[in-house]
């Protein structure tokens, strides 16, 4: 840390960013980030967080929230039904102006939170290119930058898995067959606030693995037995979703987005899952972390979910 500088989170109060901004915390690191709403910022990360009232899609705000900054992290996401028809300005083009920002205000390292994998051809053969177009975008554009900058490829959350949880049924479009990499938010949070810290990371893009690659039937079969309640598999088949989103598109984007995430789950690359014990071999060797598995996470959500599966 230089001269006891903050750290900048852009997205400090999303999925991933308040988690980041905790374990930043936690060792003392002093934090800032941008927010519309100072008052949930307080409730989710307390008085010690240093708040710059704006939007990121304001270049007098990025300025603002970026001077005297150590080191910057951008983990910022549009994909809300009520910020999806931003999504471009805020991936994409709030990306770049931060980017130019921390060139003139000489600030060196950036951590940038982007999507797993970047799979061109896949996306192209899926039709589902909209997905990660703003990530491609942002990830060529720090590359050709001189900063010293690491990408974290993140998988789904956890989170997804108990989103589709819906009492004692797991919906999910196209079944979830196959297996995908996921992970912890929590160890997201831990990786994150430890990678923004070290200096031999330039240039790398990693892929954030967590302890195994799981299936929806798996997720399933062990959330049955930890709770004892039998969770049936309800996988209505993703046509209907692609029928149903494009006929409301125009008036409802988000759930296209959607669709295209669903599309993507169910075609997760074979070889990613394959790699995803060395991937995560990768991240013990260089972050110091305890990772949570998913029969944790379970434990964890057992009082939540208890209540709603009853």
């Amino acid at each position: 840390m230089k001269e006891n500088k903050p750290i900048t989170i852009f997205g400090g109060t999303g999925h991933y960013g308040q988690r980041i901004a905790k374990s930043l915390l936690k060792k003392d690191i002093p934090v800032r980030i941008l927010t519309r709403n100072p008052d949930k910022a307080r409730e989710l990360l307390g008085d010690s967080v240093e708040l710059v009232f704006g939007d990121v899609l304001s270049k007098e705000c990025i300025i603002n929230t970026l001077k005297d900054a150590s080191a910057v992290i951008i983990c910022l996401s549009a994909f809300t039904p009520k910020l999806i028809r931003q999504l471009h300005a805020i991936e994409q083009q709030a990306v770049l102006k931060i980017i130019d920002e921390m060139v003139k205000q000489r600030i060196d390292r950036l951590v940038f939170l982007s999507v797993y994998d970047i799979r061109e051809d896949l996306l192209d053969r899926l039709s589902v290119r909209k997905l990660a177009e703003v990530k491609i975008a942002s990830e060529k554009y720090i590359k050709s930058s001189n900063l010293n900058w690491t990408i974290l490829g993140c998988p789904p959350s956890y989170e997804l898995f108990f989103a589709l949880l819906q009492g004692k049924n797991m919906v999910v479009p196209g079944g979830g067959k196959n297996k995908i990499a996921c992970v912890s938010p929590d160890d997201v949070g831990q990786i994150c606030a430890q990678a923004v810290l070290m200096d031999d990371l330039k240039g790398q893009r990693i892929r954030m693995a967590g302890p195994e690659a799981l299936s929806f039937p798996e997720v399933i079969q062990r959330i049955s037995g930890y709770t004892g309640q039998k969770i049936r598999h309800i996988s209505p088949p993703l046509f209907i979703i692609n029928l149903v989103s494009f006929l409301v598109k125009p008036f409802n984007p988000f759930l296209r987005y959607i669709y295209y995430s669903l599309k993507m789950m169910n075609n997760f690359p074979e070889d990613l899952v394959t790699k995803n014990s060395e991937d995560h071999k990768r991240l013990l060797r260089t972050f110091n972390y305890l990772p949570i598995n998913f029969n944790k996470e379970i434990e964890n959500r057992y009082l939540a979910l208890h209540d709603e599966i009853r």
